[in-house]
């Protein structure tokens, strides 16, 4: 056999652009979990390298932010928490706030800090975004300690609805993740989202219940306030940790806030994945 019947032989392969709505391969996405742990590990690693106290920080950062807002909020300016002691009421608000707001902005950045490797080697972009969500939850879990330790303190009773905290921590990682994937991808091109993005969460803490309770808003006003995927999620988490029953009107609204948020954010990153390297 020639040359050339060897090349006619030669299966060819076409490949093209995919076009149309476009969604992340999770297939692929799956088969690279490995990769995923291994970058969640070191980015632990380097956060806490060379500091004296590590993990230690994930408790600290929170309750010196406690103490102030129950100074401030609870004693000098006197808001009211629901009946429920001002520090208790600020512990379960500050805790989860602190994670949505640090695993959000850890995503929103994480593209153009990890530009060095957009152009070297390929795999899945997609987990540049989620790696602050799964990251940020160690710090989560050991600040939970906090909650532990206040809750013993005001004798909280666990009840039932502590069943329900998995799933207000996995709204939490949504909330996260939707803008992540919209702004990372449009912070490649645009430096000033990064630049935007602290006044932007300092707005967002005010725009949900973490140092003032739902009930402070006007009801003709909650189911518009609702829309605000924080909303739900924190007020949510509070009252299953103290033992309430959560306010599902609070709760749907931003859900479906944050799954359209998430599909579309989800949309746009694959969309836009194919340009990452020829524009950073």
């Amino acid at each position: 056999m020639d040359t050339n019947e060897n090349i006619e032989a030669m299966e060819v392969i076409h490949i093209k652009a995919p076009s149309g709505l476009q969604f992340p391969d999770f297939k692929e996405l799956n088969h690279r979990r490995d990769l995923l742990q291994s970058f969640v590990w070191r980015n632990l690693k380097s956060e806490y390298a060379q500091t004296v106290m590590g993990l230690f920080w994930a408790i600290l950062q929170p309750v010196i932010q406690i103490a102030i807002f129950t100074v401030v909020f609870g004693k000098i300016a006197k808001i009211s928490a629901d009946g429920l002691p001002y520090i208790l009421f600020a512990s379960f608000g500050i805790i989860p706030w602190t994670y949505i707001s640090s695993a959000m902005t850890g995503s929103i950045g994480s593209l153009v800090k990890e530009q060095h490797l957009l152009t070297k080697i390929y795999f899945p972009r997609l987990i540049f975004p989620l790696l602050p969500i799964f990251s940020r939850l160690v710090a989560f879990a050991v600040s939970l300690l906090i909650l532990l330790f206040v809750a013993i303190y005001y004798q909280i009773s666990p009840t039932w609805h502590l069943v329900l905290l998995p799933f207000f921590v996995i709204y939490m990682m949504i909330i996260a993740l939707g803008p992540g994937m919209w702004l990372s991808t449009l912070a490649i091109r645009f430096r000033d989202v990064q630049h935007a993005m602290p006044f932007v969460i300092r707005m967002l803490m005010f725009m949900a219940p973490v140092v003032y309770p739902v009930t402070a808003i006007p009801e003709k006003y909650r189911l518009l306030y609702a829309l605000n995927p924080i909303v739900g999620a924190i007020d949510g988490f509070r009252v299953c940790a103290l033992g309430m029953n959560p306010d599902w009107m609070l709760i749907w609204p931003g859900a479906v806030t944050a799954l359209i948020t998430l599909v579309t954010g989800a949309i746009y990153f694959s969309k836009m994945e194919k340009i990452f390297a020829d524009v950073v």
